[in-house]
């Protein structure tokens, strides 16, 4: 009897604590955990960290920076991460294979990917027939970006070109330097920025955003943000502060463009501030979510799957892949099931 008193009054304040909306450090007992991918990604995120210095956010931030995907997923599928910005393609393939253990909570960067040569012996994509390409991201978007426009324009992506695949994008860039003339690499930004500013001879050839923009009339997306869905069940009040500090952050980062790019280089994301204020103007950081986040997301993953259903997870996410804010009735039940589990 005391034990169904107690879980009583625990629903009650509940409720309560609900109804009234209690700030997300009240309900938040850690520090929110998120990982980005050194680049145009994670520059949407760095203000967070100079808006919890200054006091203006709404909780404490722990971002962590790696160098390739493939080091994010498993901590984000073991519970050591609450957040990740990661390749909108993964996000989907992630979902299927977590049975909707994850969720997309913001579309942060659209086309960043270009096609680089040292030398000048490429201005289509004819040119590339029969030449190496360097590349990162392979099973992310710029494997999957690439393929698809080599398709588009008549080439075999198997046969007509060979393509070379490094885990991170300084690895191409340092492989271009390393090679004397006629080296061909799809970077995104800043990357690119910072290759030509080390050799003035690198020529950008394609810009894949525009490439894709001739053969497709869908929003060519690179990266997104996403949320453990287990955590966004239990923190759906941290998630919605979260959202709102992010906002203000990518809004920051589009306005004070010198910010951004000292930030950039104290943080890691960029190797120099002044590799990043060139780049960022280049690098579409964008804060979309809700209805057109959806819309330009299962219109993007619909062109890949299209192409090939492996580049999404062997099927198309369902409506649950997009986190929506549950209603204060949907967090009492949610909160009372696990009281009573």
């Amino acid at each position: 009897m005391k034990k169904l008193t107690s879980l009583l009054l625990s629903v009650v304040m509940l409720v309560s604590l609900l109804a009234c909306g209690a700030s997300a450090k009240t309900l938040s007992a850690k520090t929110l955990r998120i990982a980005g991918l050194k680049g145009p990604t994670t520059m949407g995120l760095v203000h967070l960290l100079s808006m919890e210095k200054n006091g203006t956010a709404a909780m404490d931030y722990d971002l962590q920076l790696y160098g390739a995907a493939d080091e994010i997923v498993p901590k984000l599928i073991k519970g050591n991460l609450d957040m990740a910005a990661i390749p909108a393609n993964l996000a989907a393939t992630l979902y299927q294979k977590t049975n909707g253990g994850i969720q997309v909570l913001a579309v942060n960067t659209l086309g960043v990917l270009y096609v680089v040569e040292k030398g000048d012996t490429v201005h289509s994509f004819a040119d590339l027939k029969g030449r190496t390409i360097l590349s990162t991201g392979k099973g992310t978007t710029p494997e999957y970006v690439l393929r698809y426009l080599l398709t588009k324009n008549g080439l075999d992506p198997d046969k007509d070109v060979k393509i070379e695949y490094y885990s991170e994008a300084s690895e191409v860039t340092a492989q271009m330097a390393a090679t004397k003339k006629d080296a061909i690499a799809v970077l995104p930004q800043p990357y690119v920025t910072a290759a030509q500013m080390k050799d003035s001879e690198l020529r950008v050839v394609l810009d894949l955003t525009k490439e894709w923009n001739k053969v497709c009339d869908t929003q060519l997306i690179t990266g997104v943000t996403v949320v453990r869905t287990a955590y966004a069940e239990d923190h759906p009040d941290v998630v919605q502060a979260f959202l709102k500090d992010y906002e203000k952050s990518v809004n920051a980062a589009n306005t004070d463009i010198d910010g951004t790019a000292a930030l950039c280089e104290e943080i890691g994301v960029v190797a120099k501030a002044a590799i990043a204020k060139k780049a960022l103007p280049k690098c579409n950081i964008v804060y979309r979510r809700g209805e057109e986040m959806k819309k330009d997301i299962s219109a993007y993953l619909q062109v890949l799957y299209d192409a090939s259903p492996a580049a999404v997870g062997g099927k198309l996410p369902d409506d649950n892949f997009y986190w929506v804010k549950p209603t204060t009735s949907q967090q009492v039940q949610h909160q009372v099931k696990k009281l009573f589990q």
